[in-house]
This record gives structure tokens, sequence and C-alpha cells, in this order.
């Protein structure tokens, strides 16, 4: 049944693609998809998913940060949640000089 679905799906592509009259088809479901997405009510109704999204990520990306961290942790060999894994560090990575070696420090 897929081979035939697939075959199918095919030969609407390929006559949307290759034929005058389907290019035509074609520009007219890009016209028509324009304008329901343009649509007041479907823009509020993606304003209102916008705002519930960004309101999950506020109350949930703090837990999932740190699920995703402990994860990390436990993968890497595992160390107890109050105290820093092995292969943390408090000095910078890159210092100044790093960054450029061939200055003297004096402007």
């Amino acid at each position: 049944m897929s081979g035939k679905m697939g075959f199918a799906l095919g030969v609407a592509v390929g006559y949307l693609i290759s034929t005058k009259q389907g290019r035509e088809q074609l520009d007219k479901v890009k016209v028509w998809a324009g304008d329901v997405w343009r649509d007041p009510r479907v823009q509020s109704y993606v304003k209102d998913v916008e705002a519930q999204a960004t309101s999950f990520a506020k109350e949930q990306g703090t837990a999932l940060k740190d699920k995703a961290f402990d994860a990390a942790r436990s993968a890497m060999g595992g160390t107890p949640k109050d105290t820093a894994p092995s292969w943390t560090t408090t000095a910078p990575i890159v210092d100044a000089d790093d960054a450029n070696p061939g200055a003297t420090g004096r402007s």
C-alpha cells in the first residue's frame, strides 16, 4: 500500500512541477496559503501559541536545564550534586594574553 501511495505522490509532485497547469495550481495554492496565514484569526491563534510557549519556557527552562546537566554529569562519570564536577574550572579558558599573543600589554 505504501508503494502505491509513494507512486501517487510522485506523480502529483511531477505534475505540479513539470506542467504549466500544475505550476498555475501551485501558484494558486501559494496565494491561498499566504492569505490564510495573514488572516487575523490565524494570527491571533499564532500569538496565543507563542505566548503559551514563552510562558512554558520560562517556567520549565530551569528545570530542563538542570535535568540536562544532571544527565550529562552522570554520563561523564557522575559526581554528587552539591560538588563541582572534576572537569569544571574556575579560571578563564582564554585570558587576554591568549587572545592577543603578539601584544606586549602596553598601548
